[in-house]
């Protein structure tokens, strides 16, 4: 089995780190002279991949990439020019989904957050430069993995058989990994620097990818790890299997059009349907899923990024979005932690306005605190209602263990399975093959009847735009926003609005050209190779 503990890993990730030798695209980007410079240290590749036991360690590194900031830990981070406690994967890919859409808002003045309230951010915010050099660096490091684990360094290590075979299904979750980072990338900033592991380590600048080049390249990378990942929900709870593989897969599929042009609705029918036919189910009370009784017992979780309030501390990951969304006025023990809550996130009234009672007396999905729906004034944390979703305690109310009382052990779900129920009705709606209507209904209503207890929130029929709002009901404050609004064409424009969207206080139309995030203005100077984005 493998395991998660931080502690056990962290040697590991600092060797790998020193090792990789490639000149990061991270926000101290290198000189264009200092792409040849080799490490400083005596560590090589020979001396961290010696045993299979260490190709398991190192692959327990490349999956803590989403839940640490550094090999240290604490207050340590691998990339630069920003706050360590703001460095994580989920804390930098949540704020830039979230903050930039009419779910979310935060009161807090730090550089770059009110950029991203607003929609007005520029090419040095650090949040954008944040996630795209976390990315960059999470893939570097899953690069210098697939070097060394080829068949052939295999075979001059004396790894075979039995244990050659584990690191070739370790070598498919390395690739689904960098997968996601890319499409991560694709998603937020289309045009990308490209790097794999045939490329030689800093020798060049990296050239930059197309949005609809990398989509053809992570589309094959997935279908190409397929056949080679463990069965769905048959691998180590956290580790990648056929199941993640195809969520990621009907994602992608779902925002074809958006990527390149094409749509491939059919295909996201196709493989949404793999994963709702591989044996996952809905977790009967919505709310667990959303505190720590979703590591047992959970059948609805494809993927999770997991977090341990004791050996993997940092600001980020779900103790950010727990932290972030209570006040001292919200009782932060119910909450899990006692010594927390630092009142900055809440929704904008848009949110709260999709279900028909916000104190979830009907739709328990509605999990909201406060009296005041309207956002009027950004630094007033009470200005938009508080979200209660995300809980450091059991479904007994029990909390986690946690240093300090603030540390969160809640793990996030990156994929799950009523997304996949979602997926399947828009892609039927938009015109895929392979699916029904009928079907379709079926999946929203198993999401509402469980949401509302029975059937009386069941609906009759659907159309496309129902699942804008169906998708908010459900996947609010999960990292989807952004990309959903940008898919429906109401992200940029002014056909829809949401309070200080443009920097208005009423809203207003942004420009469509905001729909990709900026190339970095530092990444620009570094590498010659790349062109900024339109309208930046």
């Amino acid at each position: 089995m493998l395991v998660f503990n931080q502690k056990i890993i962290m040697k590991k990730l600092h060797k790998i780190a020193l090792i990789s030798g490639m000149c990061l695209l991270s926000l101290n980007a290198c000189k264009k002279e200092d792409l040849n410079l080799k490490p400083t240290n005596d560590v090589t590749a020979v001396d961290v991949y010696k045993t299979p036991a260490d190709y398991q360690n190192a692959l327990a590194k490349l999956y803590a990439g989403y839940g640490l900031t550094s090999a240290q830990g604490g207050d340590a981070s691998d990339i630069g020019g920003i706050d360590a406690g703001f460095a994580d994967f989920l804390r930098l890919y949540w704020n830039l989904q979230e903050l930039t859409t009419d779910e979310a808002i935060c009161s807090w003045g730090d550089a770059g957050i009110p950029e991203l309230d607003q929609g007005t951010w520029a090419t040095d915010n650090v949040f954008l430069r944040g996630l795209y050099s976390r990315s960059v660096i999470h893939i570097t490091f899953i690069n210098e993995y697939l070097r060394e684990s080829t068949p052939e360094k295999l075979a001059e290590r004396g790894i075979t058989g039995a244990d050659a075979t584990n690191v070739q299904r370790a070598r498919a979750e390395a690739r689904f990994l960098r997968a996601f980072q890319y499409w991560v990338l694709m998603d937020g900033f289309g045009n990308p620097p490209f790097v794999t592991e045939a490329d030689a380590i800093g020798k060049v600048a990296p050239k930059q990818i197309t949005r609809a080049e990398l989509f053809k390249f992570v589309e094959s990378e997935l279908l190409a790890v397929e056949a080679d990942l463990a069965e769905p929900r048959a691998n180590d709870y956290g580790r990648a299997d056929k199941g993640a593989d195809w969520a990621l897969l009907a994602r992608l599929y779902l925002n074809a059009e958006v990527y390149t042009g094409t749509p491939k609705y059919t295909e996201a029918v196709t493989y949404s349907s793999k994963v709702i036919n591989a044996g996952y189910a809905l977790k009967a009370n919505y709310a667990d899923l959303f505190n720590t009784s979703n590591e047992t017992n959970n059948p609805e979780t494809i993927l999770s990024i997991n977090y341990d309030g004791r050996f993997g501390t940092n600001n980020g990951g779900t103790t950010f979005l727990i932290n972030a969304a209570v006040s001292a006025a919200m009782d932060p023990a119910s909450f899990g932690i006692p010594n927390g809550g630092w009142g900055g996130n809440r929704s904008r009234q848009n949110l709260p306005a999709l279900f028909p009672d916000t104190k979830g007396t009907a739709d328990k999905r509605a999990m909201f605190f406060g009296t005041k729906a309207n956002v009027d004034d950004i630094a007033v944390f009470t200005d938009g209602l508080a979200i209660t979703k995300f809980k450091n305690v059991n479904a007994q109310g029990i909390a986690a263990p946690s240093v300090n009382g603030t540390f969160a052990s809640l793990d996030f779900p990156l994929f799950r399975l009523a997304e996949q129920y979602l997926i399947y009705g828009e892609a039927v709606t938009r015109g895929g093959s392979g699916g029904t209507t009928a079907q379709a209904l079926t999946y929203v209503n198993a999401l509402r009847a469980r949401a509302y207890g029975n059937a009386s929130g069941n609906v009759n029929s659907i159309s496309t735009n129902f699942f804008i709002d169906e998708r908010a009901r459900e996947l609010y404050w999960e990292g989807h926003r952004r990309t959903d609004l940008v898919r429906f064409g109401r992200f940029t424009g002014g056909s829809y609005l949401w309070p200080f969207k443009g920097g208005d206080k009423s809203g207003k139309a942004i420009a469509e050209t905001r729909n990709i995030f900026p190339i970095p203005a530092a990444d620009l100077i570094a590498n010659p190779n790349l062109v900024q984005n339109p309208g930046y």
